[in-house]
């Protein structure tokens, strides 16, 4: 079964009058919806916007597998456990708040900047804070998240071309760029589609290059 989810019915939150406009996927602080809390593991998707010297200023997470792709511009990470980094465009930031973190996110450069952060549920909670930077990476090379029971796979496609998408309990599509045909489905840029026992799917590019990213989930 596939549940498509347009980027115009995404819940707005952030603070316009300190450059945050965010797009909520699913139910998130304020925005609450009973049928729309999670899915899966996945407990949040959300599109940020961050003009220049906008962020989020230090505050805390725990039991949370957070994922970070940034689409356009830098983002500058600082946490309690004494990670710093900048991450840019095709990168994956993954921190694992175990039992307890926290951490700043700011746009420190001179150009908008936006990401899609998700937010997961690990299995068991607890453990030992960290923070994971992976730079540049290829769409051979999928990223697991074994605490979550989740894989995150990456892939770029070019006008017509085709990719399959993994067989799984669950999975959790959203385009990033371009247009793209799912399962009798035509998604755009913002997009998802949530899918339960997929089996034998494949994603195509249509009118011109496209960019999705695609979870694999177990449960």
């Amino acid at each position: 079964m596939i549940s498509v989810h347009r980027s115009d019915d995404r819940y707005r939150g952030g603070d316009e009058a300190a450059g945050i406009d965010t797009r909520h996927a699913l139910s998130f602080g304020p925005f609450y919806d009973p049928d729309n809390l999670r899915f899966g593991p996945i407990l949040a998707c959300n599109e940020e916007r961050l003009a220049p010297g906008a962020g989020f200023d230090e505050h805390p997470h725990s039991h949370t597998e957070i994922v970070t792709w940034v689409v356009e511009g830098e983002l500058t990470h600082r946490d309690s456990a004494g990670h710093s980094t900048v991450v840019r465009a095709g990168d994956v930031a993954h921190l694992s708040a175990a039992s307890g973190v926290r951490h700043v996110e700011r746009n420190d450069g001179t150009d908008p900047l936006t990401f899609l952060q998700m937010w997961l549920a690990p299995l068991e909670p607890g453990g030992e804070p960290s923070y994971t930077v992976v730079p540049g990476i290829a769409d051979s090379t999928p990223y697991a998240l074994p605490g979550a029971g989740a894989m995150l796979h990456v892939r770029r496609l070019n006008e017509d071309e085709r990719t399959a998408v993994p067989d799984a309990v669950r999975l959790y599509v959203h385009v990033v760029r371009g247009r793209v045909g799912l399962g009798g489905e035509e998604l755009g840029p913002g997009d998802a589609a949530r899918i339960t026992d997929a089996r034998g799917l494949a994603a195509v590019a249509v009118a011109g290059p496209a960019e999705l990213l695609v979870w694999e989930l177990a449960s």
